[in-house]
């Protein structure tokens, strides 16, 4: 009971600093947006915001917001990160499999309409999970480091991306 007690004092006490992350990214600007279809059919909307309006390799904040639009396990979503990973190079066997952990444990299965954005900071990246519209955007665990918040983003950013569509989507003009 005191470390129920303990965990719910130390959730109320960042509950601010949460809203205040959500209230921020929420009001910047989208650089740009795009739709993965996979053989006809449509998986998701992504969309990227910076404070500026401007995507800037390196530049931190941004925020990377998926809306899917089918339904998909965690499993399936840890096994498709896992693919991007190795089709990209990134393979670093201890961090991955500890990565891929961590994420399949936070991580939903996405269903119709919800929503996953990773916030990437200077210090890592967190991620936040909203159900719909008419629910609150909750922290998804852990606020993981620099290297996961890099190998992360290069699914979708980075110039070798399996996407180039979608990259270029994201980014916007440059």
């Amino acid at each position: 009971m005191k470390a129920l007690v303990i965990g719910l004092l130390l959730l109320s006490a960042s509950a601010p600093a949460i809203c205040a992350q959500v209230a921020s990214w929420s009001a910047w600007p989208v650089t740009g947006s795009a739709k993965l279809t996979w053989a006809f059919l449509d998986v998701y909307n992504s969309e990227l915001r910076t404070p500026s309006g401007k995507y800037r390799p390196n530049e931190w904040p941004l925020a990377l917001v998926v809306s899917y639009l089918r339904d998909i396990s965690r499993e399936d979503l840890t096994e498709a990160t896992a693919d991007q990973w190795k089709a990209l190079g990134l393979l670093d066997e201890a961090n991955q499999h500890h990565w891929l952990q961590a994420v399949q444990a936070i991580w939903p299965d996405a269903t119709s309409g919800n929503e996953i954005t990773f916030l990437a900071d200077q210090h890592g990246g967190q991620f936040y999970y909203q159900a719909d519209k008419k629910h609150d955007i909750v922290p998804l665990g852990q606020h993981f480091s620099p290297a996961f918040r890099d190998a992360f983003l290069a699914i979708w950013l980075s110039p070798s991306t399996q996407y180039p569509q979608l990259r270029t989507g994201l980014i916007g003009p440059r």
